[in-house]
């Protein structure tokens, strides 16, 4: 029977922010394959001494693949470290469907995104009673296209919690297509590699955050939140409400 391959999230960067699981793998990893562009190289610490590590921020896809199949026909065990949650824009899909194809097995162990990493960063709660209850996880297209119906203004549209990816070099445009929708007193916060020790953190609104981020010199690495979560009003939550039953609680006269 083959060996399983590990799809491991990495964390944010706070190498504390790995999963026990995650860690564990990546100890007992014979062969360990790396974002090395994103991915804290603390994460490693403590892998076996004669673990073979390759960094996959020089390598294409094919070359990921190649070492993953010889680590599994050597009767090894291979990790696959990305950073924070693979899931979201990890490009694991292309790899799992090669592995598919191979007939290798493997599994996905989760890990804490960035975005969710920098509401921690800004002591914030993405989805408060009566401001927001939706998410929305996205990025302006680069290199990477977006579908049309995923553009930035009609997603803003819905004025909920946003998160937008991969984006903070394009910070004009972002608070330009913004503005189609939230009005320009709408928080907004920039959050610089979240959790690492050097992490940066701007808050401001949409009529003022692109220049504070310009005298910042945030270019890359960073988080866009932007919302009335970020602000100060909301109702409480009926979970704790005395007035409110549910299955664990009867409700107080």
């Amino acid at each position: 029977m083959k060996n399983t391959i590990y799809m491991i999230g990495a964390g944010p960067g706070d190498p504390e922010l790995i999963t026990l699981k995650g860690k564990r793998l990546i100890d007992e990893a014979d062969v360990i394959i790396y974002a090395g562009s994103l991915v804290n190289p603390k994460v490693l610490e403590g892998h076996k001494e004669n673990a073979q590590i390759h960094n996959s921020a020089s390598m294409t896809l094919d070359e990921v693949i190649e070492v993953m199949e010889q680590g599994i026909a050597a009767g090894k065990k291979v990790v696959r470290v990305h950073t924070g949650d693979p899931s979201i824009y990890g490009a694991i899909r292309e790899q799992m469907d090669r592995l598919e194809a191979l007939d290798i097995p493997y599994e996905v162990v989760p890990g804490v995104s960035s975005f969710v990493a920098s509401a921690a960063a800004l002591k914030k709660e993405f989805t408060l009673p009566e401001v927001s209850q939706t998410v929305i996880c996205t990025r302006l297209e680069g290199r990477t296209p977006v579908p049309e119906r995923e553009q930035l203004e009609l997603l803003a549209s819905h004025r909920t919690s946003m998160a937008i990816f991969l984006s903070v070099q394009m910070i004009e445009e972002v608070i330009d297509r913004l503005l189609t929708h939230y009005p320009a007193t709408t928080p907004i916060a920039i959050v610089q590699r979240a959790t690492w020790e050097d992490q940066k953190i701007v808050m401001g609104t949409l009529e003022d955050i692109a220049e504070k981020v310009a005298d910042a010199g945030i270019t890359k690495q960073a988080q866009i939140l932007v919302g009335d979560f970020l602000g100060d009003r909301y109702a409480l939550s009926k979970l704790y409400d005395p007035s409110f039953s549910h299955e664990f609680r009867k409700a107080s006269r």
